[in-house]
């Protein structure tokens, strides 16, 4: 494991984007899982200023590790949507390099990514209850590859505030994730953590035991592991890294 501290978000956002564009320069096929939400919009913002019409990302295909599909409707579902936004739309990445994890191929996802070479690497935010990918506390198990999960009680309204603005009526009955045995089996991991909300949840990741009870924790027996933080991130640590 190799812990990456950075002085604010921006520079975290760097370093980041720095570390995703060595992996994407490998001539062979690069598979890449990528995560959506707050923590990585700069360090696409970055990455889309790196890669925008550059020949060789023809051999990078990026795949979502999360969905969550919107209630009564077809097509790409929230993190799809996201993550067009954030980085696919800027970055012009071609449709054939997109490999969309949907409710519908779930149950193949895992044996689809061993035929393509695994994954080479996973980019993961950090929840501050623990989680990572979809796996939350409750949810999912060490052992599970990928899984749908039921989206009932206060996960009802946690997605809806969460991810729907609100809106009760597109939240799905279930979601589906790469479980912790999907995403261990990847080559590398790469996570990156900002702002003191989410400095007890990283502690727990370095320095607490591994439970289901902190998902998250899992990720510190993989022998590939680089987590970039701020130094708000890091500030519950007790121990030198």
């Amino acid at each position: 494991m190799k812990l990456i501290i950075t002085e604010d978000y921006e520079q975290m956002s760097q370093v980041a984007a720095h570390h995703l564009v060595e992996f994407m320069l490998k001539t062979r096929r690069v598979n890449l899982a990528i995560t959506a939400g707050k923590t990585p919009k700069r360090m696409y913002e970055l990455l889309t200023a790196s890669v925008r019409g550059k020949a060789w990302l023809k051999n990078v295909h990026f795949y979502n590790f999360d969905e969550i599909p919107f209630r009564g409707k077809t097509g790409d579902g929230v993190t799809i949507t996201n993550l067009r936004s954030l980085f696919f739309t800027p970055a012009s990445i071609s449709e054939e390099n997109i490999q969309q994890l949907t409710l519908e191929n779930y149950r193949h996802h895992d044996a689809n990514i061993a035929n393509q070479g695994g994954l080479d690497l996973v980019v993961m935010g950090l929840g501050a209850d623990g989680h990572f990918c979809g796996n939350l506390p409750n949810t999912t198990h060490f052992h599970d590859m990928t899984v749908a999960v039921p989206i009932a009680g206060e996960m009802v309204d946690l997605v809806a505030h969460g991810e729907l603005g609100g809106d009760f009526s597109l939240v799905p009955d279930c979601y589906v994730t790469m479980g912790p045995k999907s995403i261990m089996a990847a080559k590398n991991l790469l996570l990156i953590v900002n702002g003191e909300g989410k400095a007890k949840a990283l502690k727990g990741v370095l320095e607490g035991p591994v439970t289901e009870q902190l998902p998250a924790s899992v990720l510190q027996l993989h022998p590939s592991l680089t987590i970039i933080a701020d130094n708000a991130a890091v500030s519950a640590l007790t121990q030198p890294h």
